[in-house]
């Protein structure tokens, strides 16, 4: 009777850890079956060509109940890490660049225009610089395109260099600030302060080249 007992007991025990294998083991497959995770700019629904104020609403509203994802970051830090598809920690160490940016954000466009009632490209390119970095420029897209060394290639584009654009006669009629990841930021005549991805087919179009002051 002992020795049916204890066989009994030996069964029990080794289904018992058979069990519990088989539970360890469908925990560790589930993150291997889990959905790709969007990336940051992914999270954004729709905000290509929209003016600055809507992708504040946009993003601000995907943001809900995600304040504690990093303890620091703001919500505006949030949202040019989005923009830009940067990690929110590269835009709070950059955060004299981003902090002009918002301040900026969604002035309206002006021809010769240089402060915030209104502002054209090149006077905002210049305003940044001498904000940010204390490097002083003056001059319009064109005399800013003549002031900078060439670009040869969208690759090697670095954050602080200029990108310019031919967009209504032959000459160089527009400056952004470059970014990263392929995006700018520029007083667009259509959405004021903003930031646009040189891929997008209106910029492809009419893009100049890329300059280093």
């Amino acid at each position: 009777m002992m020795l049916k007992f204890a066989r009994f007991g030996i069964v029990a025990l080794c289904g018992g850890c058979l069990l519990s294998a088989c539970t360890t083991t469908r925990l560790s497959n589930t993150p291997a079956n889990a959905a790709r995770k969007p990336t940051q700019l992914e999270r954004i629904n729709g905000h290509h060509g929209k003016s600055a104020r809507e992708v504040d609403r946009n993003i601000g509203s995907n943001l809900t109940g995600n304040g504690g994802y990093i303890e620091n970051a703001r919500t505006w830090q949030f949202k040019y890490a989005q923009l830009v598809d940067v990690p929110v920690e590269e835009v709070m160490s950059n955060e004299k660049l981003y902090d002009f940016i918002e301040q900026w954000w969604g002035t309206p466009y002006h021809m010769g225009g240089k402060d915030k009632t209104g502002i054209d490209c090149s006077g905002f390119v210049s305003t940044l610089l001498a904000t940010v970095y204390q490097q002083y420029t003056t001059g319009t897209a064109a005399q800013l395109y003549q002031q900078t060394s060439r670009i040869s290639s969208k690759a090697n584009l670095q954050q602080g260099d200029l990108v310019f654009f031919r967009i209504y006669k032959k000459h160089v009629s527009h400056v952004g600030y470059y970014l990263d990841n392929d995006k700018f930021v520029h007083a667009s005549t259509s959405g004021g302060v903003m930031i646009s991805d040189l891929n997008e087919p209106y910029w492809k179009k009419y893009y100049a080249g890329g300059g280093r002051l």
